[in-house]
């Protein structure tokens, strides 16, 4: 067994390959960031579903992906911003919006994993832990 470097990285890796290849839905290990993360893509529309699913070993997030008409992904891109070997932060002040509010932002903060807007609203800044439009 392999262990990933930035399993965060290897959770938007897993549904941009299945997106690519046409799959309704995809398993990803499950951390607490990662259910965050899919509540998060869930409440602004991005996946249909998710949940998580016990194999007697890690449990499992199992996301059904979304995709409109004519077999469109709901998703255009999904791209990690803050790396483990560079991490990237952001002040309150220096929210704006993701593609003219049709993209998030996902940051990690005091309050929690949100989104920009949640976190503009919030005024707290943070980790942009990844780019979602």
């Amino acid at each position: 067994m392999s262990s990933v470097s930035d399993p965060i990285s290897d959770m938007l890796t897993r549904m941009r390959n299945a997106i690519k290849a046409g799959h309704l839905k995809v398993d990803i290990p499950s951390s607490k960031m990662k259910v965050a993360i899919a509540r998060i893509l869930k409440d602004e529309g991005f996946i249909k579903n998710f949940k998580l699913i016990d194999d007697n070993k890690q449990k499992l997030l199992r996301v059904y992906l979304k995709y409109g008409a004519g077999s469109q992904s709901a998703m255009l891109s999904l791209k990690r911003i803050s790396k483990p070997g560079r991490r990237v932060y952001i002040g309150a002040d220096d929210l704006k919006p993701v593609y003219n509010n049709v993209g998030i932002w996902i940051l990690s903060t005091s309050k929690g994993i949100v989104t920009n807007k949640a976190a503009r609203k919030l005024n707290v800044g943070g980790e942009v832990v990844c780019e979602i439009s």
